[in-house]
This record gives C-alpha cells, structure tokens and sequence, in this order.
C-alpha cells in the first residue's frame, strides 16, 4: 500500500518498487511543448497564403517572420527572473494561456487592411513572442528539479523533440485548414487549444515534494541521482537566496564553457528557424510544390527530426551510464548531429524532389541528434540561478530566430534561390561543432560567488 501513497503525505519508509510520477510530467512538457512550436509555425504555414493576401515581399516576410523572435528573446531575461522568483507552475501557466490568446487574435487579421492589417501582425507576433519566452528555460528547470542527472539527456531530448512532433502532427491538419477554410482558422484553432492545455497544466504540475502520485522511493531516487528536488517548492537552498541579478549575469557572461555553450545554441537554433519559418515556402517557391503537398512533406523531415531528438538523448544518457564524462556523453551526439545537419547544402545540387525530401530528412534527423543543449543547461546551471541560466542561453539561440528569417529573406530576394539559404544554414551547424569542440571545454555545474548571493 505503502507504493501508492505520497511521499508528501509522509510516508514512513521507502517503497521497493518506485512510481514513475515524473515520466508523467515529461509527457506534459512534451505536449506543452508541441503546442508552443505549432503556434510559431503557424505562420510559416499560413505564409504562402497571407503573403498573397497581404501583398508582401519576401524581405518583408522575413521581417515579420522575425517578429516574434525579436520579443521572445528580449522577455527572456524578465521571464527567467519570473521563474526564479514565482517558481515553473505559475510562470508557465501564463505563458501557455497569453500566447495561445494572441494566437487566436492573429486569426482576425483579416478585418484590418492595407498597412494596418501588416502592422497588426507584426505586434500579434510580437506579443506571442513575449509570452512563450518563459517556456523552454521552465521547461529545464522543471527537468532539472524531477530528472537524475543519468536521466536528463533523454528528458531534455523528449521535450525538445516536440519542435518536430509539432510538425509532424499539425503541418499537415494546419496545411489542410489553410486549403479547405483559408489561414485565418490556423490562428483560431491553435489558439483555442492552446487555452485548454494552459488549464490541464494546473492540474499536472507540481514539485516533486509536493506531487500527489509520487512516492519515497521514486523521490529518493531522484534525489540522490542529482535532481534539485527543492527547486520548485520553496525549500532548500535553491530557493531560500536570492541572487543579484546583473551581477550573476556578468559572471554567468564572462564563463567560458557557459559562452560557448550559449554561442553554439545560437548556430543550432539557426537551423530550427530555417525548418520553422523558410522551409515550407522553399518548398513551394524553390520546389514548386502546393500548400497542401509541402504541409504534409514538412512533417516527413519533422519525424526524421523528432526520432533523431529521441535518440540523441538516448544515447548521450547511455554513455554516461556506461561510464563516459559528461562532457564526452553530451559533445559526442552534438557534434554527430551537425556533422549530419550539413548534409542539406547537397541540396542544392539534385533535382529529384523525393531525394532532397530524403537529404532534408538526414539533416533533420541530425539536427535532432545534436539538439541536447537543453540537458546541458541543466547540468550546468547553478541552482540559485537556473532561470537566469536558461534564459540567457535561450536570448542566445533565439536571436538566430530575427537573424535567420531576414538574412534568408536577403538572400533569397536577391539570388532568387535559396541555395545561399541552404550554404548559410549549413555553415552555422559547422560553427556550433567548433564551439563545442573547441571553446566549451570540461562540462560541470557552475557555483555562482558567494558574493552575489543574497539570502532572503
């Protein structure tokens, strides 16, 4: 009986067989997750059709496929203050509920014209950015908080292969709303369910203490494995000081294995930017492929993308089980990965549409393979400031999201090619290999000076 009862109820002694509470909260970080990127690619699917609609170039499709990178890494430092100071659930549920409403008000785009129906989207774009900024540093502190460290490859990899499994679900259902009832209804609908997740996530979240399903053996389990068990629920030292927060960035900034990591996130997030926002219109304009067809051949590249996440994470928490450093379990799969990722240039140079489809599919699959960046911020981060961690290495990555979508735009308006595009994207997978090969160095967790923290 013992087995089923809480440990935050206060069970006296450790059951033999442990629960599995905190599969059930990656599950729920998955699904937020595939929501979060399905809402970002929904303009890059609605793309075709609005740019039509709204008379755009493709300079300025680019400038407002950029929009909501531009908020989105300007309220990661505030949003990473947020989850330090009022913890993952609250900050989070927001975040879900804000974004998925201005998703749906995206939708009514069409009762404005002219330059008021483009400037209307820009600053719709603009405040989705802002509210999902919380998410992916949330996600690594709650991964950080229920996840051992021999555990946290796959889970970071779970979570973040929801990029693809977004694609893989919704390009072809948003591809066929776009088809059969125009683009406004993408807006309408991942908006709507968007707000119905924010409330499942009340339901489901909780701290490892405080977890109703949870049990002593599974909690202890975690525990002594490396989780930060007291991150989320007010006990510990992880939430009884405070930082001073400039000054931890500084410090945080001025780490060389954290810049490296952060500089490299930059070249990876290049090639999820390429994916999410260019990828479906190189398919129509470069390619010559419907709406319709390209919804439905994005998502083939997106469970290349996805099974190599899944896998990536696999085998960088096999490695350290088997006895590797940190450093060589999480370098290796990174640097496999982008190896792989550059394989898209070839594009460039076949005409066969079911074959770049296939060479498209191998970079995404290596793309996921190295996307562990996440893992590496939670074995990283120091405790006191895990938000603040995560946040600057996602103002990092997702600059590459108002750099990509503009220096494409450029190069695709005045080449009229994407083959540039595709050179461009490739080589930024290089740079990420040589900042981990070359300027990471040893991988462990950083200890803030005593000096900045502050209790409270």
């Amino acid at each position: 009986m013992d087995q089923a009862r809480p440990y935050a109820a206060g069970a006296a002694a450790p059951s033999t067989t442990r629960t599995k509470t905190r599969w059930t909260i990656l599950a729920m970080l998955f699904a937020i997750t595939t929501i979060n990127y399905a809402d970002r690619a929904t303009i890059s699917i609605a793309g075709p059709d609005l740019k039509s609609d709204l008379g755009l170039s493709s300079v300025q499709m680019g400038f407002v496929f950029s929009a909501f990178a531009w908020s989105y890494v300007l309220a990661q430092l505030p949003g990473g203050w947020l989850l330090d100071r009022f913890g993952s659930k609250i900050t989070y549920f927001f975040s879900i509920f804000l974004w998925s409403l201005f998703t749906m008000f995206t939708g009514a785009i069409g009762f404005v014209t002219g330059g008021a129906a483009v400037a209307t989207l820009f600053a719709l774009r603009l405040l989705v950015g802002a509210a999902e900024a919380p998410s992916f540093p949330g996600n690594s502190r709650i991964a950080s908080a229920w996840f051992p460290t021999n555990e946290r490859g796959l889970a970071a990899a779970v979570f973040n292969s929801a990029q693809y499994f977004a694609t893989v679900l919704f390009a072809p259902i948003m591809g066929w709303l776009v088809h059969a009832h125009g683009w406004h209804m993408v807006f309408y609908v991942m908006g709507g369910l968007g707000i119905l997740m924010a409330f499942l996530w009340l339901k489901t979240i909780y701290g490892p203490r405080e977890h109703p399903s949870i049990n002593r053996a599974e909690l202890d389990y975690i525990e002594q494995g490396g989780a930060l068990v007291d991150l989320e629920s007010g006990r510990g030292t992880a939430k009884a000081a405070q930082v001073n927060t400039l000054a931890a960035i500084r410090e945080l900034l001025s780490n060389r294995m954290l810049l490296g990591i952060y500089i490299g996130q930059y070249c990876i997030t290049t090639l999820t930017y390429f994916f999410l926002t260019w990828f479906p219109v190189y398919l129509v304009q470069e390619r010559g492929m419907t709406i319709l067809k390209a919804g439905f051949i994005a998502s083939l590249p997106a469970i290349a993308g996805f099974l190599g996440g899944v896998f990536g994470g696999w085998l960088s928490d096999r490695l350290s089980k088997a006895g590797y450093s940190l450093s060589v379990s999480r370098k290796l799969p990174i640097v496999v990965g982008m190896l792989l990722s550059m394989s898209m240039i070839a594009c460039n140079y076949i005409e066969t549409d079911t074959l770049v489809v296939a060479v498209m599919s191998l970079a995404f699959f290596g793309k996921g393979i190295g996307a562990l960046g996440w893992a590496v911020v939670s074995d990283t981060s120091p405790p006191e400031a895990g938000g603040l961690s995560g946040a600057l290495f996602n103002t990092f990555g997702n600059t590459a999201g108002i750099t990509t979508p503009i220096v494409i735009g450029y190069i695709v308006q005045n080449t009229g090619s994407f083959a540039g595009a595709l050179v461009y994207v490739g080589a930024n997978a290089a740079v990420a290999i040589f900042c981990y090969l070359f300027i990471v160095g040893d991988i462990g967790r950083v200890k803030l000076t005593r000096s900045l923290i502050k209790s409270q």
